[in-house]
């Protein structure tokens, strides 16, 4: 309530309508399984396109995988499937099982590795961490595991321009004061000696770590220089013994430029340049050092996403002049190199290749659940998506395949992972893939062990041409019917049936389904895909694998989601005002108004907008108990619109004189 105590003219805003409700998306999608490459455990970023896929989870060549060999990139063809049907958002949950023996230790993390210098003795046991059994060595991993880790990188070392200059002294002319522009504490910098004894033959140069100092005769701040290989610190105290800048000191800024150059697995360069060599050095309050920008966990979560490469230094390894060290041992020839002006970036490179990187192998329903660290922020499986409140459909692509073929068990505790993480974040639903190769019998088996309002099971796989062997293959559904659910909310809405819908890429289907056939699945919550002459390859079944009546359609739940998640959202602003008369009747108009719009948008049953909603929110909702525990109960009820699963037309014979 404003004050009023002076006289004078109030202006106030007031709002005399009620508050708006947004209906929400229902078109992002979440898909988990195993990809190339890419993060495990972080927060996903949204993926637009296949190549912004491509870029961040690897390409589309097939998984390799340690203990069953080579299986299609099922999450790669269901993501080209969803954005080729219509999808348009989309988030990816990376599984990734290590290689293990039959005891379960951890043979292999299929991280890439490279050690520089290469060579060196290991102290410590084979399972301490590198940085301790190679202490002199920079330790370099590919930033996510998988066979595109291994690739060959390039670090390089680069001279600045001369950051050395000359301020006149007041009362001593000639004589220049030394000023150094551009430079910051734990710089490493070369510096020439043309005239001036610095401590290396003329003509050569000599590597130093900045360090501030205060002159203690005029107590001004200044720099000293401590050299490579320890010793003295040196004090920049004059330009030349003749005070001229043209024949004196060079003084130039080391940085180091990583540059990972096209592989099979990318085909675009990627180049960081401007790397400080020393681990301590900041800009602009920043770490920036080497193995600061490639942390394990950089703070910046793009730069996590994104930076291909991981750089551990070895115990002994403290300054960027021991980071140079190890590079000279790694190359000898790269010291001399930094002395030349006309040397070349080959000469003053050091080529490293990373190995042993792999795809680990085939994840099973463990790697799928997921867990959370309760202690960090790491989340892996479908853990990832609980924190992700857009998105409105989930499946894993390729999860059932082998199902009849040895991954039943862990095939079916999947599936049963996915339904169960679709009721508990309540406005999702899970599209459930058939098993390859699946007779009707063994779907139907497969379709009776689950029972669930949030889910939709669809068969059989869909045959493609594979852009990667130039031959027919057979994927899972669930890319092509999440896309198809986006299209159809895009194209026509959210309540209107998924189904009858023309599967853009299939060139056929494992097998092609008759009227008699689907009389069987249909029943029983199978959504199967069909061929029509004339009319192409379509999905033609729109139920959820629930055995209650009411919730027997795809479009019935993924509407009601729909709904209460919009008026979820849409009403958030009630929480903690006034629960009396006033709150009640905005609460009821809020609702009210959005549930009108829907009604003239057609999504709801009736002829009147009585017969096909209410909203009640008033003393008949709530007891006294009820106020003085501070709930606020609104009665809401829709009359939605069900598909016309069954078009019967009766025709019989009919004559002019006769009275129908």
């Amino acid at each position: 309530m404003p004050e009023y105590l002076a006289p004078g003219v109030y202006v106030e805003e007031v709002s005399y309508r009620s508050k708006s409700i947004e209906g929400v998306s229902t078109t992002t999608t979440g898909f988990i399984g195993p990809a190339r490459y890419g993060p495990v455990d972080l927060e996903p970023d949204i993926i637009t396109s296949l190549g912004e896929f491509e870029r961040v989870y690897g390409d589309r060549q097939k998984l390799n995988f340690t203990d069953i060999g080579k299986m299609h990139n099922y999450l790669w063809h269901a993501v080209r499937a969803f954005f080729e049907e219509g999808g348009k958002r989309l988030y990816i949950a990376r599984v990734f099982r290590p290689k293990q023996d039959a005891q379960g230790k951890v043979l292999s993390e299929g991280f890439a590795r490279a050690r520089v210098p290469a060579g060196g003795t290991a102290a410590g046991g084979a399972d301490d961490p590198l940085e301790t059994r190679f202490p002199d060595a920079l330790q370099i991993r590919a930033r996510f595991p998988g066979e595109p880790g291994n690739t060959r990188l390039r670090i390089t070392l680069r001279l600045g321009q001369n950051i050395l200059a000359g301020d006149p002294v007041d009362g001593q002319p000639g004589v220049l004061k030394p000023r150094l522009s551009a430079i910051l504490p734990n710089d490493i910098v070369w510096i020439a000696d043309i005239t001036s004894p610095i401590g290396s033959p003329p003509g050569s140069g000599t590597l130093f770590r900045v360090e501030p100092d205060i002159d203690p005769a005029t107590k001004e701040e200044t720099w000293k220089f401590a050299p490579l290989g320890g010793g003295q610190p040196y004090l920049l105290k004059s330009l030349t013994a003749d005070n001229d800048p043209t024949k004196g000191d060079q003084v130039r800024i080391v940085t180091i430029t990583v540059t990972i150059p096209p592989s099979d697995d990318t085909s675009f360069t990627q180049v960081w340049e401007g790397i400080p060599p020393d681990p301590d050095h900041h800009q602009a309050g920043l770490p920036d050092g080497l193995s600061r920008k490639f942390a394990a966990r950089p703070s910046n979560l793009a730069q996590a996403r994104t930076l291909p490469i991981v750089v551990t230094l070895g115990d002994n390894i403290k300054t960027g002049l021991q980071v140079l060290e190890a590079l000279f041992d790694a190359k000898p020839t790269l010291r001399g190199a930094l002395d030349r002006a006309d040397s070349t970036d080959a000469e003053r490179s050091v080529d490293v290749d990373l190995t042993g990187g792999d795809d680990g192998m085939r994840p099973l329903a463990g790697e799928y659940e997921g867990e959370a660290d309760l202690g960090a922020t790491t989340k892996t499986g479908l853990k990832i998506f609980e924190d992700v409140e857009d998105i409105s459909i989930v499946a894993a692509p390729g999860s059932t395949f082998g199902f009849e073929n040895g991954y039943r068990s862990d095939a079916s505790t999947i599936i049963n992972l996915l339904i169960s993480h679709a009721t508990r974040m309540r406005y999702r639903i899970a599209v459930l893939d058939s098993g390859d190769g699946q007779s009707i019998s063994a779907v139907r088996t497969m379709r009776g062990k689950i029972d669930s309002t949030y889910a939709a099971l669809y068969y059989p796989w869909v045959r493609i041409l594979d852009p990667v062997t130039r031959e027919e293959i057979y994927v899972p559904p669930s890319g092509f019917i999440a896309g198809i659910y986006a299209r159809n909310d895009t194209n026509r809405a959210v309540y209107k049936a998924p189904a009858n819908e023309v599967v853009n890429l299939a060139i056929g289907f494992e097998q092609l389904l008759n009227k008699a056939q689907q009389d069987v699945l249909n029943p029983e919550g199978i959504n199967c895909f069909r061929f029509f002459e004339g009319r192409g390859f379509r999905v033609w079944g729109a139920r959820t694998i629930s055995s209650d009546p009411e919730w027997k359609y795809v479009n019935l739940r993924r509407y009601f989601a729909y709904l209460e998640r919009s008026i979820d959202k849409g009403t958030q602003w009630a929480v903690f005002e006034p629960n009396g008369e006033a709150l009640w009747a905005n609460v009821r108009r809020t609702v009210e108004d959005f549930l009108l719009n829907e009604w003239m948008s057609g999504a709801l049953l009736g002829d009147k907008p009585e017969k096909a909603y209410f909203v009640k929110c008033d003393r008949s909702t709530m007891t006294q108990n009820d106020l003085d525990n501070g709930r606020l109960i609104c009665l809401v009820g829709v009359a939605p619109l069900r598909p016309a699963e069954f078009v019967i037309f009766r025709i019989g014979q009919w004559t002019a004189d006769r009275k129908v």
